[in-house]
């Protein structure tokens, strides 16, 4: 699995500089968008929850030797949903500051 992570932003050296004829296909200097993050972690979330409901199938029918893999796959699935409960609270809160910036 591919390591998720945020690039810094960066300052601008005027107004001018955004959209100046570039479409940004991705994040700064290549870099994952927002919403490359934020789609990973939807599909973070789906495989993680489908993987638990793999493994406590596997329990209830007997064929998986360490019971000990169904705690660990829940905790996977419930930290992936934190994770992407922290990103829609942080972009609400950065849309919520966007929307009170007065000009």
């Amino acid at each position: 699995m591919e390591q998720m992570f945020i690039i810094p932003i960066r300052s601008l050296d005027s107004i001018g500089d955004i959209g100046a004829g570039k479409k940004v296909v991705s994040g700064q200097n290549g870099g994952p968008s927002f919403q490359d993050i934020f789609k990973e972690a939807v599909e973070n979330v789906n495989t993680t929850e489908s993987d638990l409901t793999r493994q406590q199938y596997l329990l209830s029918t007997g064929q998986i030797d360490d019971a000990h893999t169904v705690p660990a796959a829940a905790a996977k699935a419930q930290l992936s949903v934190e994770l992407l409960t922290a990103l829609r609270n942080k972009a609400l809160e950065a849309y919520t500051e966007i929307i009170r910036i007065s000009i």
